[in-house]
């Protein structure tokens, strides 16, 4: 492949014009665990899918590797190239229209750059809901959250990015444009392009444009936190609740107190809900329809709970701001993440009934390595946990550099032999390609190499992500 330089700057020129192309600003070659910095070729600001197509093709004809750009919040460095020829950094962000809005067909077409919180916003000003909802959601952008198939707090009740995407617009990598924004909730009319883009990262096309699913906005929002006495009671709980409320529990969170001992520690104006920090907590979070009383429904949960020894104290919110102010505290634990500075992040999953044997074992793993602290929070209710190692407190993680791969093994084969996933919701990109290799499916593999190579026969999109070998 080769670079793009000044003589693939005057030819886009002579093409698209001046206005496409911008100086690269330092935040287009970073990522924010600062794993990776990008190398700075070109900056590329389309405003249409058809100067996204014509970039594209230009790409391919001069054999220019492509780095499609979101909102750049990803975690595992899929925005950024750091190795190999100076890419095309192709942001999306010009493209941020609400395209259309179809309230009695729950639909919203949104192009790629819109950012999550505007997309939130058109639903709720049709009285609709769109319930992805992540702590990056003010300044990632909708395309970036499909390339990902990004997660957040309501999958539990709404599923992933793919399941809440009915079709995309999008650009291949030979520059063809698929005009795949349908509004049908069945077309079986051969393979799915749909959910090979959706999760692909940039690595099968440029995603532009999608149709995505509304729902009806809940009538009563319910919000607690419940002391649990173990993960155990905290498995127990859900199933509880959900026996009780059924589909209406729309996020449960798990919460251990290293994530609250942090945030007593780096950001002690965030208001903690009990005067002594539990060992374990969960915050539930109901949508209830019109006629049922979201505060009573809660209430009935913790007797019924606490009668079976699964809870012993809990905060009921009575009002939007106490609902915001619970949610801040399960926000803002990954804020106060970044400012302790973690050692080794793990995005994982595991089998919803093998979480408490899988945080024992990891907490052994994690000791016989060394005095480290861990902060095991997330969406228990898919399964999803955030398995962080700290450095003990008073040193710096730099000081354990040396020992991040070491624990980053431990963790990731203890994943694995539980039969877990190594990367849940943030991806593979270049952080994930060897644990892809070493704990993939040896079948999946080669038919991902395969599909890779039909349809990017030129290697040119998103080179050295997923798949580091093609």
């Amino acid at each position: 492949m080769n670079p793009a330089d000044k003589t693939f700057a005057e030819t886009i020129r002579a093409r698209l014009g001046d206005d496409i192309l911008r100086p690269v600003e330092p935040r287009y070659l970073d990522e924010p665990r600062r794993r990776f910095v990008g190398q700075a070729g070109l900056l590329a600001l389309p405003r249409t899918v058809e100067q996204v197509a014509a970039l594209v093709r230009l790409a391919s004809e001069a054999r220019v590797p492509v780095v499609p750009y979101g909102g750049g919040t990803g975690l595992v460095g899929g925005q950024v190239m750091a190795e190999g020829p100076a890419p095309l950094i192709l942001s999306l962000e010009r493209m941020r229209a609400i395209r259309a809005v179809y309230p009695t067909e729950n639909i919203l077409i949104a192009e790629a750059g819109a950012v999550l919180a505007d997309i939130q916003a058109a639903a709720e000003a049709a009285n609709r809901l769109f319930p992805l909802s992540l702590a990056a959601q003010g300044s990632c952008r909708i395309g970036g959250n499909l390339a990902t198939n990004a997660g957040g707090v309501n999958v539990l009740r709404y599923g992933n990015a793919r399941d809440l995407c009915l079709g995309l617009e999008a650009v291949l990598p030979n520059g063809d444009i698929w005009h795949g924004l349908g509004r049908l909730r069945k077309d079986n009319t051969g393979y799915d392009l749909r959910n090979l883009l959706i999760g692909s990262e940039g690595t099968l096309g440029v995603i532009t444009a999608a149709s995505l699913k509304l729902f009806p906005r809940p009538a009563g929002l319910g919000t607690a936190i419940f002391q649990v006495a173990s993960p155990e009671a905290a498995i127990d709980l859900l199933a509880l609740a959900r026996d009780h409320l059924g589909e209406t529990v729309s996020a449960f969170e798990l919460i251990h107190r290293q994530g609250l001992d942090f945030l007593a520690e780096v950001l002690p104006d965030v208001r903690q809900p009990f005067d002594t920090p539990p060992e374990w907590s969960v915050l539930i979070e109901l949508g209830l329809p019109a006629g049922h009383e979201p505060e009573a429904a809660l209430e009935s949960l913790f007797v019924a709970a606490e009668a079976r020894g699964l809870v012993s104290d809990g905060v009921i919110a009575q009002s939007a701001a106490q609902r915001d102010a619970l949610w801040s505290v399960r926000e803002r634990i990954p804020e106060a993440n970044r400012l302790i500075g973690s050692v080794s992040s793990h995005d994982i999953s595991v089998p919803i009934s093998r979480i408490p044997d899988f945080i024992r074992q990891g907490g052994q793993a994690i000791a016989a390595l060394g005095p480290f602290r861990v902060n095991c929070f997330g969406h228990l209710g898919d399964g999803n946990l955030h398995y962080n190692v700290f450095p003990p407190k008073g040193h710096d993680r730099g000081e354990f550099d040396d020992r991040r791969a070491a624990i980053k093994r431990a963790v990731h084969d203890l994943v694995h032999e539980f039969e877990g996933s190594v990367s849940a919701e943030h991806g593979v990109g270049r952080l994930k390609t060897g644990d892809l290799e070493r704990y993939g499916d040896p079948a999946k593999l080669s038919a991902m190499r395969a599909i890779k190579a039909a349809l990017d026969p030129l290697g040119i999109m998103n080179p050295g992500a997923v798949l580091s070998d093609v």
